[in-house]
């Protein structure tokens, strides 16, 4: 799907929640109803904030980001267009033209999770989305957005070199949970401390390990 910079979050996330339905309730938490209207996903992008919704879920889903000048445009993952905190590559002509994001895989389990202090219209305190395809009891692909934990949105990847190729176990699961928890160095704000962030994230991916297992009651939702 190829989503232009201008397009409102409320019609993006429309796009994308036509095709994976499961992203309804955090598109829902995005801000509130008049920021979505009107702000749009090439800004929330662009802007690059560490805490900002978007970034996390684009980058777990493999998004790249298209950038255009006279010269012509430039394609790349969305992790590699941040250089540090609210940095990018941007040329002095450059803009962000669009974001492109592959459509679901058949198998393909999904899970964004924004922990904050207010349920609804509230900045995250973490970010964490995972999108996994598991077959055979085995890690096929995996990709892991993360967000409020680094200088700028970031892919956790070393622990889904970790993931990648192993048995989906309990075990297994614990071990990428450390070494999540260890991959990044966030900051204490008034959101959260450092040491929570960092133990929150370990304890989302064991969430969505219990969610692959057919835990339901593990939500607000439910």
């Amino acid at each position: 799907i190829a989503i232009g910079a201008a397009v409102t979050l409320t019609d993006a996330y429309e796009a994308l929640v036509e095709e994976r339905p499961q992203l309804k309730t955090f598109a829902n938490r995005f801000a509130g109803l008049p920021v979505r209207n009107s702000g749009t996903l090439g800004g929330n992008v662009a802007n690059g904030s560490p805490i900002g919704d978007s970034m996390p879920l684009l980058i777990a889903l493999g998004a790249h980001v298209v950038l255009l000048s006279e010269r012509g445009h430039r394609d790349m993952p969305l992790e590699q267009f941040y250089t540090g905190y609210r940095k990018n590559v941007l040329a002095p002509d450059e803009v962000v033209g669009w974001i492109k994001i592959p459509r679901p895989v058949e198998g393909e389990l999904l899970r964004a999770y924004k922990v904050s202090k207010r349920y609804d219209d509230d900045i995250s305190a973490v970010c964490l989305v995972i999108n996994a395809r598991i077959e055979g009891g085995v890690v096929r692909a995996i990709g892991i957005g993360a967000g409020g934990v680094a200088a700028t949105p970031a892919r956790a990847m070393q622990t889904e070199d970790l993931l990648l190729g192993k048995a989906w176990t309990r075990d297994a699961v614990r071990e990428a949970s450390k070494s999540l928890r260890a991959e990044f160095k966030p900051i204490s704000d008034m959101r959260a401390s450092a040491a929570y962030r960092s133990e929150v994230l370990g304890n989302l991916l064991q969430r969505f390990w219990l969610e692959s297992q057919g835990m339901k009651q593990i939500n607000l939702e439910s």
